[in-house]
């Protein structure tokens, strides 16, 4: 019987791990994908799991019970806990990985001192809380600057990570020095990083995309083919500009990896949660029972009320936008919405 991979290992065994004190808040997939990813470069990683069995059950098996199951971890090169403020008083850098909808549950646990250290959002959502961003959540009710913030954007799908498959990250931060640092330790054989300082874009591009993303689902659903996909898509990508520039404008590139990119995989993998979903509705579940079928959160469904807000209180025509919207949240027929969004598509 061949052996089990062990995950921790670097492909590249005279490798030198660094000291770096680095935690992962999450048990999700892409939480259990980033661990992996940091193991290839750190000595140890912490990681603040949801609750004492995903803990135990790591601990047991070395592997995630839920989420990317093949992938093996040498437990010496973690530090498991249930206890947020644990992993904050042990790490310089924390990387948040939680679904947006229970960040803030967790966050207000926090009690220990948090002013020196790099919070990373690898959120793609809107946290219902405050209605607002990571970023702005976390300047806003905690007082992290963006000095202290940075943002990780894809293309980069959990299950590719978990297979090795070569990834690409973007990694947002104003600092030039954290930039360096997050760079060398996310980077890999199987990891390639860019950096931005386009904190802001990079989180709502994340979260656009997801919606797109249901979108594009819904219309395979419904039966549309590629030609149609091509076009909804090089739509979306101009509602994304035209969204970005309403709410912050910066020198950036929409057809960059971390946008074009990002929105291009989410759009078009099977991988995609969110295509997933909009595909369950495309074929004619409601919403609510195509939601309870998923054993993964779906980061579009919850984002699409406010971006949709957002959009009408800037007076922004966004089509595609405002159909995903109608289908989640008026109860419209999806058949009947993309007929009407077909005329509106170039």
């Amino acid at each position: 019987m061949a052996k089990k991979k062990i995950i921790s290992e670097s492909s590249n065994p005279k490798k030198n791990k660094k000291d770096i004190s680095v935690g992962v808040v999450g048990s999700g997939s892409f939480a259990t994908a980033i661990v992996k990813m940091l193991v290839e470069n750190c000595k140890v990683v912490h990681w603040c799991v949801r609750n004492e069995f995903v803990k135990g059950a790591i601990e047991l098996r070395g592997h995630n019970p839920t989420y990317l199951t093949a992938a093996h971890f040498n437990l010496k090169s973690l530090k498991l806990t249930t206890d947020i403020n644990d992993l904050v008083a042990a790490c310089d850098v924390i990387v948040l990985a939680t679904p947006s909808i229970y960040l803030s549950d967790t966050l207000d646990k926090m009690t220990c001192d948090y002013s020196d250290k790099i919070f990373i959002s690898a959120i793609k959502g809107i946290i219902p809380k405050v209605n607002d961003v990571v970023a702005h959540y976390l300047r806003d009710e905690f007082k992290i600057g963006f000095r202290n913030q940075a943002v990780i954007a894809g293309p980069c799908h959990a299950e590719e990570v978990a297979m090795e498959r070569l990834s690409y990250l973007t990694i947002a931060t104003v600092e030039d020095e954290t930039a360096e640092k997050l760079e060398g330790i996310f980077s890999s054989d199987f990891i390639k990083v860019h950096t931005s300082k386009d904190i802001l874009g990079n989180e709502y591009s994340a979260i656009l995309k997801n919606i797109f993303a249901i979108g594009a689902g819904i219309a395979s659903g419904l039966g549309y083919g590629d030609n149609f996909t091509a076009v909804f898509v090089s739509n979306a990508i101009r509602e994304m500009e035209t969204f970005l520039e309403a709410i912050y404008e910066a020198p950036r590139d929409v057809n960059e990896s971390a946008y074009l990119g990002d929105l291009l995989v989410t759009a078009y993998s099977l991988f995609s949660r969110n295509r997933n979903l909009g595909n369950l509705i495309g074929k004619g579940y409601t919403v609510k029972s195509a939601i309870q079928s998923m054993n993964m959160v779906a980061e579009g469904y919850y984002a699409a009320d406010s971006i949709y807000k957002t959009a009408k209180q800037k007076n922004l025509k966004l089509p595609i936008i405002d159909t995903v919207y109608a289908i989640l949240y008026e109860g419209k027929n999806a058949e009947k919405q993309f007929k009407k969004l077909t005329a509106k598509l170039n």
